[in-house]
């Protein structure tokens, strides 16, 4: 049976020294198969990933590429909603079934997302006829070719975030409605910003095409400039023309709807432990509490027992989008639900659990963990100070910015210079740039991406510093350019893994060799310059030629174990991995020194 081979992770250039660390095995042996491959090289030059994985592989290793895992780290990062939809709570692969894709409708708030989801509603719902809905839940379901679609009612994407903020990911596709005869808008901005935040794949419907001063082809244009290239430009976005008040373009955008979901594939495990997302909460006369939730992963069932937070629940009652009282809710479906003893917030995340008594001792066990450390916070407070200390933590290596400046003239130089800043180990992406003051927005987006503020002649909004303290969002303002871009860099330069050069601390001259049984040679020593160390690494040179690179062994004075070896003092030295010492070898003694990058 053939032997696994260890794994191991490799940069794009390594030094022979490096690669042999890394594997534990003697540099001389690495030297040997660089040379039986036909390659020369000593123990401080570099080799690239290529040949080191070839002479890994001949050690017993496979060589994995930190490049490549790197960028299959971002990958996901950047598909991080996928993982929810696919491989919701770790289910096997054969486990997952088809679920209907779950859609918001962003943009300006005079577009017409409200009018586009009343035509859906009203035409495409799923119940018996038209008109049908007699409660508003939030959220309902279309039908289109026998295949459903769930529609999201949030109010903007202010609230579609702040779920986000929470950890929720409950959209798969946004809508992005821009009117016709009007264009993109700041509003608009910021809603493609959000949506792009949130890792989902955006359609652009394109409402009020029946006004008479609709130019679509200049709102194209405006969309190929925030990177939304229309799909008849040969871009990759699709963009409907609709109209809610004639009703028309309708069927194009559910077609457009379940086109991208095929793409998308979203899945589910339906027969498992109901799990899924708080949409809204409110309180009703004769029925008390009842909570939006929608299914994002099991079967939820009359007669559950819900855990949302430190609030509980048997499930006394349910209903569907249409006021139906239903006895189950199948992934991707919305439902009101009635038995909690608290009211959650939206984005709050739902678990089924046995019964009533599992619920309190959970929730018993959570307020225990408050009271014993009352100043831990619900998320990690993105800071420009922090940033190293969450790198050290295996946290990624991206530094998220929102900028906001006072004119156009201050925030292109602005932009310019912190894109040229370029670190081979840290990457620096702008989620918004734009003028005038932070805004509340502004801060949800950053909560939800874990983003830093920076501002340049501008000041929060009152709304936007109370969400920043209770969000946890560092907003920091100058006024001098490059104040700004250097406390950037410095904080990109905190970000990237240390780097050590060695810095020698001393020199001595091998006088004679002893062998000591069970140790080995030990090269009695004559120290001419600076001082040996016991932790110090040592390197043995011979006719000016680098023989070996490695650690002190020992280190002795008069029969003495000592820490250190002054000039002018004869010594003894062990050097681990190496023998073969001859009298005038030259013993450089150095340590490892941090240096600053930049």
């Amino acid at each position: 049976m053939a032997q696994t081979k260890t794994l191991i992770e490799l940069p794009d250039f390594v030094t022979v020294r490096e690669l042999a660390t890394i594997m534990n095995v003697s540099p001389i042996n690495v030297i040997k198969e660089l040379m039986g491959n036909g390659i020369m090289a000593n123990i401080n030059q570099q080799i690239d990933f290529d040949t080191a994985a070839i002479v890994a592989e001949e050690m017993g290793f496979e060589a994995v590429s930190l490049a490549s895992l790197q960028e299959e780290e971002e990958q996901e990062k950047a598909g991080e909603h996928l993982a929810w939809r696919q491989i919701l709570a770790k289910e096997k692969a054969s486990s997952l079934k088809p679920r209907p894709p779950v859609i918001t409708m962003l943009g300006h708030v005079d577009h017409g997302k409200t009018s586009l989801l009343d035509v859906i509603r009203e035409a495409n719902v799923v119940s018996g006829e038209a008109g049908g809905i007699t409660q508003h839940i939030g959220a309902y379901q279309a039908e289109k070719d026998g295949h459903l679609i769930t529609f999201l009612d949030t109010p903007g994407h202010e609230a579609f975030t702040a779920m986000r903020a929470r950890g929720a990911q409950a959209t798969d596709i946004a809508i992005l409605v821009v009117a016709a005869d009007d264009g993109i808008m700041p509003q608009t901005r910021e809603a493609i910003d959000h949506a792009r935040a949130a890792g989902v794949p955006i359609i652009v419907a394109l409402n009020k095409i029946d006004l008479p001063g609709s130019r679509p082809d200049r709102v194209k244009q405006q969309l190929a400039e925030v990177g939304l290239i229309p799909d008849d430009w040969d871009g990759d976005t699709l963009v409907i023309p609709v109209s809610a008040k004639e009703k028309l373009g309708i069927d194009d955008l559910l077609e457009a709807i379940l086109l991208v979901a095929e793409d998308l594939n979203p899945r589910a495990n339906p027969n498992t432990d109901a799990t899924g997302t708080v949409l809204e909460a409110s309180i009703e006369r004769g029925r008390g509490i009842m909570t939006t939730v929608l299914v994002q992963n099991g079967t939820l069932n009359m007669g559950d027992t819900l855990l949302i937070g430190e609030h509980y629940g048997r499930i006394k009652a349910m209903f569907d989008h249409r006021g139906k009282s239903v006895k189950k809710a199948a992934p991707s479906v919305p439902v009101s639900v009635s038995g909690l003893n608290g009211m959650p917030s939206a984005g709050d995340q739902f678990v089924t659990v046995k019964n009533e008594k599992e619920a309190r001792k959970i929730v018993a066990d959570l307020q225990e963990q408050k009271r014993q450390n009352v100043t831990e916070q619900r998320r990690t407070t993105a800071t420009l100070d922090e940033f190293f200390s969450r790198l050290q933590e295996g946290e990624t290596k991206t530094l998220f910015l929102i900028v906001k400046a006072d004119v156009q003239g201050s925030l292109e130089p602005i932009i310019k210079s912190l894109q040229k800043l370029s670190y081979d180990e840290v990457s620096l992406e702008i989620l918004r740039s734009s003028t005038g003051n932070i805004t509340e927005s502004d801060v949800m987006l950053a909560s939800a991406s874990d983003a830093v503020i920076l501002g340049f002649n501008v000041d929060a909004d009152p709304v936007a510093k109370t969400a920043a303290s209770s969000e946890g969002v560092e907003i920091k303002t100058y006024d001098i350019i490059y104040q700004l871009i250097e406390d950037v860099d410095k904080a990109m330069r905190g970000m990237l893994a240390p780097v050590y050069e060695p810095s020698v601390i001393g020199r001595a001259e091998v006088r004679e060799v002893f062998r000591i049984r069970s140790i080995g040679n030990i090269a009695g020593s004559y120290m001419r310059t600076g001082v040996a160390r016991r932790n110090a690494k040592v390197r043995v040179i011979r006719s000016n030629k680098l023989l070996f690179d490695g650690s002190v062994g020992s280190l002795k004075h008069l029969q003495e174990n000592v820490r250190e070896v002054r000039q002018g003092f004869e010594f003894g030295v062990g050097v681990d991995g190496w023998n073969d010492f001859r009298p005038g070898d030259v013993l450089e003694f150095y340590v490892m020194q941090r240096v600053e990058q930049g």
